[in-house]
């Protein structure tokens, strides 16, 4: 060994639990060893790392954060192995019982929880503030989560209404002369919303939320001239709202309600020189107090693995639309 050699041993009894931890085959241990350039041995209760000491060290809490997690799963997916080893490398390792906060079940009876720092800290504004705009690239959980929170406060009778909503941006047609009613001609553009309401509440259930009037799902411009009380909003894809779409939007705010905004300023879809109103946003109320701003990047996607790789290779080259 070198002069900044380090071998230690990790106990871990509990069979399920360092099988969570090594994955399928060792293929956990292999990636591990790739990314920190340690040698990680796997024999009955111990786990034994070697290599220089910061990196032991990193792996060490990278191992220590696996564990905290390792009973919410049966396998370590590989998105958020890739978001720990992040962690380690950046020697900020989301605490374990931050990990473990649960914020709703799924319909399959998957348990949502923060899956990153910038997700602890977006959930964490939600229930502090009244306003939280989450900016940031795809994937990254910013609209999910929102849902999430929402379906939340309305079951625990926080709000008594939850409001789903985003700008129908045409992709070069006008919706007066696409087929249908005005329902199929608007569900298309809020789609999005429904698959993740979907998969956080039964569809029957969920049906008679939206006959009874307790759950909304319109085009922002359906938000004109109201004031929504006791009600949990969600402005989605608010990028695309123009300025002035924008103040009418957070002005609609009554009492006891809040509201979440979400969008990617990289994937803006206005017409040429038209500015985001989410941008203009997040000039003008910067400071402003009881109002939260929550930035995600590429190390908070919790989609396909890919697509973490994806966005950083977009960023790098900057490419034209």
């Amino acid at each position: 060994m070198s002069v900044d050699a380090e071998e230690i041993t990790i106990l871990i009894p509990d069979p399920d639990e360092m099988m969570f931890v090594t994955g399928t085959n060792e293929q956990n241990i292999d990636r591990i060893e790739r990314e920190f350039g340690v040698k990680v041995i796997a024999r009955g209760a111990e786990l034994r790392i070697s290599g220089g000491s910061s990196q032991v060290a990193r792996v060490s809490e990278l191992v220590a954060a696996m564990r905290g997690i390792s009973g919410r799963d049966r396998d370590l997916r590989k998105p958020m192995l890739e978001r720990l080893i992040g962690d380690a490398k950046d020697a900020s390792v989301v605490a374990p019982e931050e990990m473990r906060e649960h914020i709703a079940t799924t319909t399959s009876g998957k348990r949502i929880r923060p899956q990153s720092e910038n997700q602890r800290r977006y959930v964490d504004a939600i229930r502090r503030h009244d306003l939280v705009f989450g900016i940031g690239v795809a994937g990254t959980g910013k609209s999910y989560l929102a849902v999430a929170m929402g379906v939340a406060a309305l079951r625990e009778h926080r709000v008594s209404r939850l409001i789903l909503t985003r700008p129908a941006v045409e992709a070069g047609e006008k919706l007066g002369f696409l087929p249908g009613d005005m329902r199929e001609k608007i569900d298309p553009y809020l789609r999005p919303l429904y698959d993740a309401l979907y998969e956080l509440m039964p569809p029957e259930r969920s049906a008679r939320a939206i006959a009874r009037g307790e759950i909304e799902i319109a085009p922002l411009a359906f938000m004109r001239g109201r004031t929504l009380n006791e009600a949990f909003i969600i402005l989605d894809e608010a990028q695309n709202t123009t300025p002035a779409q924008m103040k009418m939007f957070l002005t609609r705010l009554g009492y006891g309600s809040q509201a979440v905004v979400t969008g990617d300023v990289t994937q803006v879809d206005l017409g040429p020189g038209e500015r985001s109103g989410l941008n203009v946003a997040r000039q003008v109320l910067d400071g402003v107090e009881g109002i939260a701003f929550v930035d995600f990047d590429e190390r908070d996607v919790i989609r396909h693995e890919l697509v973490a790789r994806i966005v950083r290779a977009y960023e790098r080259q900057k490419a034209p639309e």
